[in-house]
């Protein structure tokens, strides 16, 4: 008892320093401050490791991958999401990045944090396993992880080209980088993100045939999934047999991500089947 006591305790201290690594990041973007940037990058990574240490006990706790319910699939969400910016922010040193990739990061972290939903997560989660069911949901949330870098780039993208069209110059222009990189990796993300979708759909379909006999594929998380399917397909085939590019490509993908949104905490309470209904 007071080892799961102290574990929220933690828990809620990685909330804390994550808050003020936001806040930090929030002070750079408003006003160039490096100082404030590198507080933050640490502060953020020592989050990383104390997320990293939880998913590890998590693990050992239980003896299997914690993606089975929303509770623990919020958490997976949010350590890739932390994982993915810090990796992007040094391959590319795109400052900004980490700090909006992280807003919705904190978001997804404060829900989990908070949320009073672990005890019956872990009940329902203990007649959930299966190998197929953890690889289909590990694949769904690193595609998501993706999308949601992509949509960033992709916001990045459009606050560079409204403050080019103003002619805002200035330090935080120079620092978002430049439209043609940010455009690049927007869709390098998206096509990371496809074929994991593909492939959590078809473990994921292979697992309800199976596990749940006269499953409805009409069931709403089932039809979201591939709604979501093809608005990044047509994103894709936008950019790659058309040609496309610029602002139209930008609000395209943002748009796409707002199905991932839907898909995740909307679609998931309206399943008849799904774990993300818990």
């Amino acid at each position: 008892m007071e080892l799961e006591l102290l574990m929220t305790r933690l828990h809620e201290v990685t909330v804390l320093l994550y808050a003020i690594s936001m806040l930090l990041y929030f002070m750079d973007f408003l006003n160039n401050d490096q100082k404030a940037n590198k507080v933050a990058f640490w502060l953020l990574s020592i989050v990383w490791v104390l997320q990293t240490i939880f998913l590890f006990l998590y693990v050992w706790k239980t003896g299997r991958f914690p993606v089975l319910t929303i509770f623990e699939g919020l958490y997976f969400y949010a350590w890739v999401l932390v994982s993915l910016s810090l990796i992007i922010n040094r391959l590319l040193r795109v400052d900004f990045t980490v700090f909006f990739t992280n807003v919705l990061g904190f978001m997804v972290m404060a829900i989990h944090t908070f949320a009073p939903v672990q005890i019956e997560s872990q009940v329902l989660a203990q007649r959930l396993v299966s190998e197929l069911l953890l690889i289909h949901i590990t694949f769904a949330i690193l595609s998501y992880g993706a999308f949601t870098l992509s949509f960033v780039f992709s916001l990045l993208y459009l606050i560079q080209y409204d403050l080019l069209k103003r002619k805002k110059w200035g330090k935080r222009l120079l620092r978002l980088g430049d439209l043609t990189k940010l455009e690049h990796m927007s869709y390098v993300l998206a096509v990371i993100g496809v074929p994991l979708l593909v492939v959590s759909l078809i473990l994921g379909i292979q697992w309800a045939y199976i596990k749940v006999p006269g499953v409805s594929w009409l069931d709403m998380k089932i039809i979201g999934s591939f709604i979501l399917l093809v608005g990044y397909s047509v994103f894709l085939y936008l950019k790659i047999r058309k040609q496309m590019y610029g602002r139209t490509l930008a609000f395209l993908n943002i748009g796409s991500f707002m199905i991932v949104l839907i898909n995740f905490f909307l679609f998931g309470s309206l399943s008849t089947f799904h774990f993300w209904n818990t």
